[in-house]
């Protein structure tokens, strides 16, 4: 298995597929919650996608954006996740520990951002992101705003 990370233009067509069809069955199958799953985001310059992949397939995907992509002022992390098949692995602290040593060089003491789903929130706590919104549906999904200070 082998962390990655890169900018758009640098994934091949078979990397952005494998991205792709990991965030449609997490957000979408699983959750059963139809969104517009392509929004731009992933095209933005300062975009970058943190993947782990191994022989077959990505297990694990989290994209940081640059400060106004989603947030004004700050960077923000956004489209975690991890293939069903590899939670059992807890890669999820790792995602986010990386994700989050991506933003800081490329916005260092920067606040980053987050629109988390509510039963996650103490799991952000974790990496000291605070709550600073109300909860609200986001595609019908309880979610909260949550700053991690610089």
């Amino acid at each position: 298995m082998q962390w990655q990370h890169c900018r758009f233009h640098e994934l091949s067509a078979e990397t952005l597929y494998q991205i792709l069809q990991l965030r449609v069955d997490v957000f979408v199958v699983e959750q059963n919650c139809p969104y517009p799953e392509l929004d731009g985001k992933d095209l933005l310059p300062g975009t970058v996608h943190l993947y782990l992949h191994n022989a077959q397939k990505v297990l694990a995907y989290a994209r940081i954006l640059p400060p106004g992509a989603s947030y004004p002022d700050t960077p923000s992390l956004g489209r975690i996740c991890v293939a069903q098949s590899a939670r059992q692995l807890a890669l999820g602290k790792e995602l986010v520990r990386r994700a989050m040593e991506l933003a800081a060089q490329h916005w260092p003491a920067t606040p980053i951002r987050i629109s988390a789903q509510c039963y996650l929130q103490r799991f952000y706590e974790s990496f000291g992101f605070i709550a600073c919104s109300e909860a609200y549906l986001e595609d019908n999904i309880p979610h909260l705003e949550m700053l991690r200070p610089a």
